[in-house]
């Protein structure tokens, strides 16, 4: 990213990123020793790097509150006994983001179709949604093979 971009990114993510609410979520271990929060990071500044390399015209505002909310399910699932999580955390975390940040339509959906196909009547119905999912496999993958 460039420098521009970073400070766009910087200003976007800040309001959410420093909220107490949000700083929950460090108490959560989402891939390896990845906490969720950190995921959470990694997935917004990917998805809006995403969206600057390709030179899309989205809502970027949407796109990174809605990459960054994504997994705001507050829960250790690693020790939940909810087997399939992969499939209910979406609605969870936008309930709690809904009721936590007042989420708009589209942040919601983006939230809510991150896990697409996993979540297969769940599909993912804007270009924002599509880059956060995308960005989230991308994630995930490397936080699991990268394992710290």
């Amino acid at each position: 990213m460039k420098l521009t971009d970073e400070h766009r990114f910087a200003a976007l993510i800040r309001p959410l990123s420093r909220s107490r609410e949000a700083l929950r979520m460090k108490r959560f271990i989402q891939h390896g020793s990845i906490t969720t929060f950190d995921h959470c990071m990694a997935v917004a500044r990917r998805s809006f790097a995403i969206s600057r390399a390709l030179h899309l015209r989205i809502n970027e505002s949407a796109l990174v509150r809605g990459a960054f909310l994504h997994d705001y399910f507050l829960y250790d699932w690693h020790h939940s006994g909810d087997h399939l999580h992969g499939l209910h955390h979406p609605e969870l975390a936008v309930r709690n983001a809904s009721r936590d940040f007042h989420i708009t339509r589209k942040e919601a959906g983006i939230i809510r179709t991150h896990m697409w196909p996993l979540t297969l009547f769940h599909v993912p119905a804007s270009l924002e949604a599509f880059v956060v999912c995308i960005a989230d496999k991308l994630c995930a993958l490397s936080e699991t093979l990268h394992r710290r």
